[in-house]
């Protein structure tokens, strides 16, 4: 019906362009009318005016003859005013009539001819009023009675009846040519009007014939897209099913995995715990190996935590403004303890490098898993890449990629010599607790963690693998345009021991954390004092003006963390605060980065790590 319409329409246009064509012509054809008629009014009037030049032009030669004659008989000068007025007008006179004759050859020759006989005639007129000035007024009568000035007139006289009547018979052949044009403008309005009237009544027509196609083709696109609608609502349904499907199945693969290792881990802190307390009620205490055993595996379920954090994209990050290249130069020695000796190293660094804006420690993190990644794909003997890079992806690329903006990136490629992947592993190397490795040898984490700490930060991570051929992953973090100072590599180095001498408030809403922090913090050699909320926080701060640092949780009942820090902090404006907590969507973290001159411990914490974020921000 669609297609239908638009052939109809397409025909149908055409006697209508055809109609506007034609009115086009007329009116065109009116409007050259109309300035033909314009050129000859104006060509009439200047033959008028050019016929009122040349009869002034006779009356000054007759005004001049009488002034003659009238001083002749005389001797009243008064009589010569008319001529000299004559004289001082003709030279105007004459230039105007140079100006419309012009590039008219014919009337050119005709005004020669006039412009003649009246010299011969101005010469007489001065001849006798000299001789008459000069006391010989009988000799000035003898040349006006020669017949002369008589025949300079009569000369005059022709020359201007015959240029009159010439001008004439142009004058009236031009009305009779503006007649015919305004005869032909009548005839051309009238078909105009002719034109615009029946192309109306062939428009109405048209569009009533064509509003009742358009009505009937909506129709029918109406109940097109009510079957369309329903189709899709059906397609819909299956597709949500399906993916609730795939969803749950994911949900149930994950869980599956957490649960198993987590009973793992706990399965160790508990039989270790068992036994450490058999042997403390026995009186023995070598204990020791149990102890090691119950911490390996809290480290291990806090690092699954962490890993599990960073594939679901809410780990709390601290951006800087990174210089990849020193970065990747900076890890040297801790690839080298990671790889081994057996497995080569080289880095392919790019020059005039643009900088990100990234959270360091976790780039050190991505490109060590996937450095130990390609290590166990390679075995004993390999070679890894390290490879940086200006890099742009283009619209075109951004279009078959989700999740990617086109834009401007600083790439690292990791590439290996290693046995490579078939398609069906590429397609799940990112999947949490998908692994090829045997039982033991990982806890398939590492590539999901590198792939939400990329995708949290805006960027893009591409796997390129062909079995035996090896494998190179690439991460794309966006461009930083800025001038800002780039962060120094961590290098995880140990620092050097600082004395402490500081009080350090803690607060924290759960009694076993809170003591638990406390020892910790006692056991590093610091004053400590606690308080179970934010209000009695508040009142022990005023109690001991000396607290250097406020170690507080970020999710309290009342008033949280943040709150409670900015009250401190107006109290006590030289305050140092670090934020700790367990759950990433508070108060200092937000779309997963940490807000500006944050400074927060991600429970939970090892000591050590512990004693270094409060020597780092004390020491600042």
């Amino acid at each position: 019906m669609i297609a239908r319409l638009r052939r109809a329409t397409r025909w149908q246009s055409l006697p209508l362009v055809a109609g506007f064509a034609v009115l086009a012509l007329i009116v065109g054809a009116r409007s050259l009318l109309v300035e033909g008629q314009r050129a000859n009014r104006i060509a009439a009037r200047n033959a008028i005016e050019y016929q009122q030049l040349l009869s002034g032009l006779l009356s000054l030669a007759q005004d001049a003859e009488s002034s003659q004659r009238g001083y002749l008989l005389t001797g009243d000068k008064t009589y010569l005013e008319p001529y000299r007025k004559g004289l001082a007008s003709l030279t105007g006179l004459l230039a105007r009539i140079d100006e419309m004759t012009a590039g008219d050859d014919s009337r050119v020759l005709q005004v020669a001819g006039l412009k003649d006989a009246l010299k011969l005639k101005l010469d007489e007129l001065e001849q006798t009023l000299r001789l008459y000035e000069s006391g010989d007024a009988a000799k000035a009568l003898e040349v006006v009675r020669g017949g002369q000035g008589r025949a300079a007139m009569d000369q005059i006289r022709e020359r201007l009846e015959t240029i009159q009547r010439t001008g004439g018979a142009e004058l009236q052949a031009r009305y009779a040519r503006t007649d015919r044009v305004e005869y032909w403008l009548r005839i051309g309005s009238f078909m105009a009007l002719l034109a615009i009237f029946l192309l109306a009544a062939y428009t109405i027509r048209e569009s009533r014939r064509r509003f009742r196609d358009v009505i009937l083709a909506q129709d029918q696109l109406n109940r097109q897209n009510v079957a369309l609608t329903n189709e899709i609502a059906t397609r819909e349904q299956a597709e949500s099913q399906i993916r609730q499907m795939q969803k749950m199945e994911a949900v149930g693969q994950l869980t599956g995995g957490i649960a198993h290792d987590f009973n793992n881990m706990l399965a160790v802190i508990i039989s270790a715990m068992n036994l450490a307390q058999r042997k403390l009620a026995r009186g023995e205490h070598d204990i020791e190996k149990f102890i090691e055993a119950a911490t390996d595996a809290a480290t291990r379920a806090a690092n699954l935590t962490a890993r599990l954090l960073a594939f679901s994209r809410q780990q709390p990050l601290a951006p800087q403004i990174v210089d990849t290249n020193r970065l990747v130069t900076g890890m040297s020695d801790l690839l080298r303890r990671a790889l081994g000796e057996a497995i080569r190293i080289e880095t392919v660094l790019a020059g005039g490098l643009w900088k990100t804006h990234v959270d360091p420690s976790q780039i050190e993190n991505a490109i060590l898993n996937l450095a130990v990644n390609a290590r166990d794909a390679m075995g004993d003997d390999g070679k890894l890449t390290i490879e940086t890079a200006n890099s742009h992806l283009d619209d075109n690329y951004a279009a078959t990629h989700p999740e990617v903006t086109a834009g401007q990136y600083v790439m690292i490629a990791v590439s290996d010599t290693g046995v490579g992947m078939p398609p069906d592993v590429m397609a799940r190397a990112f999947e949490p607790f998908f692994t090829t490795k045997p039982v033991n040898k990982g806890t398939g984490l590492g590539l999901s963690q590198v792939f939400g700490f990329v995708k949290q930060s805006g960027g893009h991570v591409k796997i390129y693998s062909e079995p035996g051929e090896g494998t190179t992953i690439k991460i794309y973090l966006p461009r930083f345009f800025g001038s800002e100072d780039t962060v120094a590599p961590s290098g995880r180095g140990e620092k050097a021991a600082t004395p402490v001498t500081e009080m350090i408030l803690v607060v924290e809403d759960d009694p076993s954390v809170r003591a638990s922090t406390t020892d910790a913090l006692s056991e590093l050699g610091y004053t400590v004092i606690n308080a179970a909320d934010g209000h009695e926080a508040l009142q022990k701060l005023a109690q001991n003006p000396s607290v250097a640092l406020l170690f507080t949780d970020i999710v309290m009942p009342v008033m949280n963390g943040r709150k409670l820090a900015q009250e401190a902090l107006q109290r006590v404006p030289h305050l140092k605060v670090i934020f700790t907590t367990g759950f990433t969507r508070n108060a200092v973290v937000h779309n997963g980065v940490l807000d500006h001159d944050v400074h927060f411990l991600a429970k939970p914490f090892t000591i050590e790590q512990l004693a270094a974020k409060l020597r780092e921000v004390l020491d600042a």
